[in-house]
């Protein structure tokens, strides 16, 4: 037991030791770091001296340097401004030399002026009295007074003065009517020149392509049904020869040529071919026509930048498309009449706008005047008036072909335009004009008779086909009524040749299998 507790003893006698030990070596490792610390900075510190004391030297240095060149540019900069100030001072001691050189010549000039004055003087007042004893002399010689004298010489002139100014009134009247006709030559040409407008001669038929001849059989169909179905309800005459994979559709009027042809086209593309269907064809033809009639009227407006129009004047402007006057398609006419009123109006600085919209409904009445007794131009200023026109518009309408007068300067244009538009070369043509007034009195005759629900000229002219209503046309009467209008067209009409006239009374039953 003792024993043990001696070694107990040893064993913390030695761990005592070992702790002081240890204790020892550690602070005498940290003095040595921390006199190589304290060595270290001081060594940066003595090196960032050196260092900033190298830096302000060179700062110094660059400052000299700089100070230098500021007093180098300073010094050159003050001899330039010494050099100025030393030029501008001889320069205004030269003016101030020369003003004074002036100033005397001024003074030498003034005293030969008022030497120059006082001898002007002198001869005035001498002249002066010349002159009294000279007027003195001649009253004395010529017995009248000054007054007298001065009255007799003025009515001379007087005498004179009215002569020449009579002659210079007829020269400038002269000149003037020269210089106006120069004018409105200048002032159509440059319209004409501006207005470049195409010209077609119109045709009285269509060329129908077709895919094959055998189509020819099918458009004919059984015993000849599909084309007396087209050709009662379209009012245009079909011709089938032996012009290959083409059929041929005739006939005055060109918006009936464009329905037959719009709805044959549609027949041969859909195939089936027969009177129904060609009905329901001719139909939407119809309609298909009608909105080509509107788009051709806003296209016109479009074109010639008139706008505002009521609805009804566009589609009446659209249906002139379709509408010849000797040969000349009258919406093209129109248009052109429109671009030269304008021009016209433009050069004489009156409103170019208001023209070029009496020119474009100059001929509205033309799309009616077939439904409407009367001249055309009395026609379209009426409806022109029916739908709120000015009253600019509605005159220079009715009187673009004198029936009634002018009331202003726009009035006269549109004349003037439309006879420049109608005077081209190849604009017109009489035969076609006459040929076509023919054909539309054929027309007009059978219309007239009570029952009749529509006709059509065909053939050039050598048939008339008139479909009656059943219930009111018997078919004696369908008999009579031919008979009847055979003497009529034989009592007004001239024509070559025979005409045809092909009554057709016709009763259809109809009802649906539900």
């Amino acid at each position: 037991m003792g024993l043990l507790k001696y070694w107990m003893i040893i064993v913390v006698v030695l761990v005592i030791l070992v702790v002081i030990i240890e204790l020892y070596i550690r602070k005498k490792y940290s003095w040595a770091k921390i006199s190589k610390a304290e060595e270290d900075a001081k060594n940066i510190r003595d090196e960032a001296s050196r260092e900033a004391e190298s830096m302000k030297k060179e700062s110094i240095l660059e400052a000299k340097d700089e100070v230098h060149k500021l007093r180098i540019d300073f010094e050159k900069e003050s001899r330039e401004r010494r050099s100025e100030i030393q030029r501008l001072e001889r320069r205004n001691i030269q003016r101030e030399e020369a003003l004074d050189k002036k100033s005397e010549l001024i003074e030498k000039k003034e005293g030969n002026l008022n030497a120059r004055e006082s001898a002007v003087e002198e001869k005035e007042k001498s002249i002066e009295e010349l002159y009294q004893n000279q007027r003195k002399e001649i009253e004395r010689l010529s017995n009248l007074s000054s007054e007298e004298a001065k009255e007799l010489l003025l009515e001379e002139v007087r005498k004179e003065i009215k002569h020449e100014s009579a002659v210079m009134i007829k020269e400038i009247e002269t000149k003037a009517k020269e210089e106006a006709d120069k004018k409105a030559r200048e002032i159509i040409t440059c319209a004409i020149q501006r207005c470049a407008a195409d010209h077609v001669a119109e045709s009285t038929v269509y060329v129908v392509s077709l895919p094959n001849d055998e189509m020819k059989g099918r458009i004919i169909g059984r015993e000849g049904r599909n084309i007396r179905a087209l050709e009662t309800l379209t009012g245009i005459d079909l011709i089938i020869d032996d012009t290959p994979e083409a059929v041929i559709l005739s006939g005055f009027d060109p918006i009936r040529r464009e329905v037959a042809r719009i709805a044959l086209e549609k027949l041969i593309l859909d195939g089936r071919i027969h009177p129904a269907r060609i009905e329901e064809m001719v139909e939407k033809a119809k309609k298909e026509v009608e909105n080509n009639i509107k788009e051709e009227g806003e296209q016109a407006t479009f074109e010639t930048g008139v706008h505002g129009l009521h609805a009804e004047l566009i589609r009446l402007l659209g249906r002139l498309k379709y509408r010849t006057s000797y040969g000349q398609n009258v919406l093209k006419h129109s248009v052109e009449v429109s671009y030269l009123a304008g021009f016209m109006a433009s050069e004489l600085g009156i409103d170019p706008t208001l023209a070029k919209r009496a020119g474009l409904l100059h001929d509205i009445g033309k799309a009616v005047d077939h439904e409407i007794e009367g001249p055309h131009a009395l026609i379209g200023s009426e409806i022109a008036k029916k739908h709120h026109e000015s009253s600019v518009i509605v005159n220079a309408i009715g009187a673009h072909h004198g029936d009634i007068d002018p009331q202003s300067l726009e009035a006269i244009l549109v004349q003037a335009a439309d006879a420049i538009s109608a005077a081209r070369p190849g604009a017109r043509r009489e035969t076609l004009e006459a040929y076509i007034k023919r054909l539309e009195k054929l027309e007009e005759i059978s219309n007239s008779y009570e029952g009749v629900e529509k006709s059509y000229a065909i053939q050039a002219g050598r048939e008339i086909r008139i479909m009656v209503k059943p219930e009111s046309v018997d078919d004696a009467g369908a008999s009579e009524m031919a008979r009847n209008i055979v003497k009529r067209i034989e009592s007004e009409l001239e024509y070559p040749g025979q005409i045809k006239i092909n009554v057709i009374r016709e009763t259809r039953a109809v009802d649906y299998a539900k």
